[in-house]
């Protein structure tokens, strides 16, 4: 990994760390709920994605990088909340995928920052329970 990289998700992260907390109070704000893979506790981080059908579906800016994504590969059962309802699903990371293509059909303001700053973006499908 290059420096401008590293120093990109040091930026990065050390500025949601601080935003998040305020972020997941917003009633209507998305939200992904993972299993802490070290501590068993509920993580939750705001996303941007939109349901489509039984799935929902995000891009993680910083791939298997990103701290939720590494909870998912460890249990990928979540919670997701949209429009401030939780769902519970099952989620895939999906490599194949074209990750600037799907952030083309995702909330736009959220795709321009994840383009913007994401350093290896990585599609997550979140199937969700009936």
């Amino acid at each position: 990994m290059s420096r401008r990289t590293d120093l990109r998700f040091r930026a990065t992260t050390a500025f949601q760390r601080r935003l998040n907390p305020l972020l997941r109070r917003i009633p209507l704000q998305t939200v992904l709920e993972t299993t802490g893979r070290v501590s068993g506790l509920p993580r939750r981080t705001p996303v941007g994605g939109r349901r489509v059908g039984g799935s929902f579906w995000l891009v993680s800016e910083f791939g298997e990088r990103s701290q939720y994504v590494r909870n998912i590969k460890a249990d990928p059962r979540v919670r997701v909340r949209i429009r401030g309802r939780w769902h519970t699903g099952t989620a895939h990371l999906v490599p194949d995928d074209d990750p600037v293509a799907r952030l083309r059909l995702l909330p736009r303001i959220n795709s321009l920052g994840v383009r913007a700053l994401g350093t290896n973006l990585l599609t997550v499908r979140v199937d969700l329970d009936a």
